[in-house]
């Protein structure tokens, strides 16, 4: 087994290439697996990240940090008042779904016109950090709104379904900054507006959005004036190029939603939009939360990783903490891996 080790990763997708390329049975790989001695996994693309896109990470992983008075004891922002928002396609089903069946039951015959062709519908997404009280009791929703990029157009043609010139829900094809700008300003603004807490209406709210072509920029003019409106102080911020692991709904949020929308039947645009709505709604603000404190722990292995992203999702036990009421707010960074974090920026040109 020993020889497996010198054979090119691409030779060991499979137990019987690996076993071609070593000379051995398939079945004694499958009797060393079950034994521990080899294992299967799974392995992700993920960005790639250059000198200045991991300086980028490091540096933003700092600036989460709180300004604490004592030095020795650095500890995460709140991340109350940043509002993360992202794009992401929803389709109707998957090329491939997994059921559970009763040894008896006949395999579902699922059928469509083309599989390339699957209906999808892309959707904007704006999630803040929840809030809750001493008692744990939900003083604020992280759920700002689920906004999807579609438009209604009127039906060229009659069919069985509906007659000319009937009004009918279509995807936005081509996501432009001009439409991404009128998103966030008639979409995503007044829905920030009308759910923030009252009394933090004073302080500065962030929108983190990513490096996408069709993303505005920050000082843009248009959004900048509709965000100062009602006596509001909301800016655009950009998280590190190249990081999905550095915004909650890349994270964790998305899969979690896919998760339940997939669950729900759709059969035209409308139920599919509703089915996003639906999981949208259902979701749990408690797990939300420690899709933030999983962020957290992230930005800690980046800071050891010196801003790479090869590193593997950290676990910290969240759902027994959360039965013992002992699960934080915010997590506490170690002073020695902050001090290293800053003399590597410092010295890397």
């Amino acid at each position: 087994m020993e020889k497996a080790r010198d054979v090119p990763l691409d030779k060991r997708i499979t137990y019987k290439a690996l076993g071609h390329a070593i000379g051995v049975n398939k079945n004694i790989l499958l009797r060393n697996k079950k034994e521990g001695i080899l294992r299967r996994i799974s392995s992700p693309l993920k960005p790639h990240l250059n000198e200045n896109d991991m300086k980028s990470r490091l540096r933003f992983c700092l600036s989460n940090l709180e300004d604490s008075s004592i030095p020795q004891e650095p500890k995460f922002k709140s991340m109350y008042n940043v509002v993360h928002i992202d794009e992401k396609w929803f389709e109707m089903t998957k090329k491939n779904k997994k059921y559970y069946l009763l040894s008896y039951e006949a395999d579902p015959h699922r059928t469509c016109k083309n599989k390339n062709y699957i209906t999808k519908v892309m959707v904007l997404a704006a999630v803040a950090r929840p809030r809750f009280d001493s008692d744990g009791n939900e003083t604020f929703s992280c759920k700002i709104g689920m906004f999807p990029l579609v438009h209604e157009v009127p039906a060229i043609r009659s069919s069985v379904n509906r007659a000319t010139r009937t009004l009918v829900t279509k995807p936005i094809t081509s996501i432009t900054k001009e439409v991404y700008r009128w998103f966030l300003i008639n979409k995503v603004l007044p829905a920030i507006k009308e759910k923030w807490l009252r009394e933090s209406v004073g302080e500065t709210i962030y929108i983190q959005q990513d490096n996408a072509l069709c993303h505005i920029r920050v000082d843009d003019a248009e959004f900048c004036a509709a965000a100062s409106e009602g006596g509001f102080d909301i800016r655009l911020t950009c998280q590190p190029p190249n990081s999905p692991d550095l915004n909650a709904l890349d994270l964790g949020f998305f899969s979690a939603i896919q998760s339940l929308q997939q669950r729900e039947v759709t059969k035209t645009v409308n139920e599919l939009i509703q089915a996003v709505q639906n999981a949208f709604d259902t979701f749990s603000s408690i797990d939300s939360n420690k899709i933030f404190l999983s962020l957290q722990l992230g930005m800690i292995e980046i800071m050891k990783a010196k801003g790479n992203n090869d590193y593997k999702a950290p676990h910290m036990q969240k759902v027994a903490l959360f039965r013992q009421d002992k699960l934080p707010t915010t997590l506490d960074c170690d002073w020695h891996l902050v001090t290293e974090t800053m003399e590597y920026l410092n010295n890397v040109q």
